[in-house]
This record gives structure tokens, sequence and C-alpha cells, in this order.
């Protein structure tokens, strides 16, 4: 289906310190690498406690989707996070670690390279207003014929499938230019 990105089609890739994995959802430019991208979507799945990498000039919001808790130090902040809580905003060149307070964890990452800045709110599906470098929703539920954790290009599906999610349970992601 176009603009939609199938959970059943994600490849996880193990991290270099055998902490958990990764699974890339999209990236823009496409086939960008983590020294080239503009903004990067994704999952992950921590399986122990540990630092993140450190990423310099990207800016992440991290939203635990399945799990938990954890409790993840950031720049000297403490942030208790499981599935019922906000998305987490932060820098990712601060320094930050991961504590698992239960069993592994799945969460959802957005990345976005300064100058660009996200939004990341979870609750009923209603359109992002437009102007957004990129306009997405991860399904926290069936909805529309797909499956959870699909993610919706908004800007690339077709309009029936935005009427369809109206009202789903869902992260809406939103991409913006620094000053919009």
């Amino acid at each position: 289906m176009r603009g939609v990105f199938q959970a059943a089609e994600r490849k996880f890739t193990a991290w270099r310190n055998g902490g958990g994995e990764t699974a890339e959802i999209a990236v823009s430019p496409a086939g960008a690498d983590f020294e080239t991208f503009d903004w990067r979507i994704s999952t992950a799945i921590v399986a122990s406690d540990g630092p993140f990498s450190s990423f310099p000039n990207v800016d992440r919001v991290l939203t635990v989707i399945e799990g938990g808790p954890m409790r993840l130090s950031v720049g000297g902040e403490v942030h208790e996070l499981e599935a019922a809580s906000p998305p987490l905003a932060f820098a990712g060149d601060q320094p930050c670690e991961a504590q698992l307070l239960g069993g592994p964890l799945l969460d959802f990452n957005v990345m976005i390279r300064r100058p660009l800045r996200a939004e990341v709110t979870r609750g009923p599906f209603t359109l992002p207003p437009p102007g957004a470098v990129a306009r997405l929703a991860l399904l926290m539920e069936p909805a529309a014929g797909l499956n959870p954790l699909d993610l919706v290009d908004l800007d690339a599906c077709e309009p029936s499938l935005l009427q369809a999610l109206e009202g789903a349970a869902v992260l809406t992601v939103s991409i913006w230019p620094l000053g919009l």
C-alpha cells in the first residue's frame, strides 16, 4: 500500500554494544546513513541496561510503546518511561544511560538533525497541520486494514486512508523546519 511502512517487513539489527536491536523504518533523504540523514525513524528493542549512542547535532524523541518501564538518565536528568508515558525529547549529544526496571521493551525513536525539530504526540489520530517537512503516524492498534506498528506517511498515502484512520490510537510525528 502506497505510503505505508509495514511492521512485518522490518529487519532488526543488533547494537554494537549488544544491549538491543534497532529496525529503521524511514529515513530522509532515502538511503542516508547516520552521518547524512536529515531525519530518521526507527523502533528499538532495549534488552539490557547501558548507554545510548551519542549523536552530535541531532535531537531525539523517544516513546516506549511496549514493555518497560525504563529509567533514562539524560544529561543529569532522570526520567521514568513506560508504555503510557508521553514522548520524551532530548538532545542526542547529551550523555544518556538506560536502566530497565522491568523486562526488555520496544521503543519508537525519531531522530532529527538540527535545525529541524520534531513533535511526537500520543492519542487519537487527527491530521497534523500542513507545512511540515514530514507528517507520519505510527499505529498503536489495528485500523484501516493496517496492523499495529505500521507507519503511515500521511503526505504519500491515499486520502481514503486518512479518513479511515480518524480517531485511531497513534503516535503522530511532525517534522518541522526551525522557526515554524
